[in-house]
């Protein structure tokens, strides 16, 4: 069993950042690849960013080169970077594995672009 907690997310004005945190335990050998998610009212989760253990990375097209992904395997951190927010950002970030393990979706931290 993985658990993962998300911390970070807030308000922010458009083109501003944020940086969520995603701190990882349980029995955390077999992560290879971990996910930052995101769900917005409405809409369907969607994953925006993924990074392997040895930190390939990957984006949805919608936040390419505007966020970014990181890990510290040391300490079971991922990290996501978030620069030149819209208001289409506006969602509750998960983190979980990729491909996601279904009882692993945590509380999520709510990220909101807003005038």
């Amino acid at each position: 069993q993985v658990q993962l907690v998300e911390s970070g997310g807030g308000l922010v004005q458009p083109g501003g950042s944020l940086r969520l945190s995603c701190a990882i335990s349980g029995n955390i050998f077999s992560i290879r690849t971990v996910g930052w998610y995101r769900q917005a009212p409405g809409k369907q989760r969607e994953l925006v960013a993924s990074i392997t253990r040895n930190s390939n990375t990957n984006y949805a097209d919608s936040v390419k080169g505007r966020f970014t992904i990181s890990r510290d395997n040391a300490n079971n951190m991922v990290y996501l970077q978030m620069n030149s927010l819209r208001p289409e950002d506006t969602a509750v970030y998960y983190c979980n594995l990729a491909p996601p393990r279904l009882n692993d979706w945590g509380q999520g931290t709510q990220v909101t672009v807003s005038s």
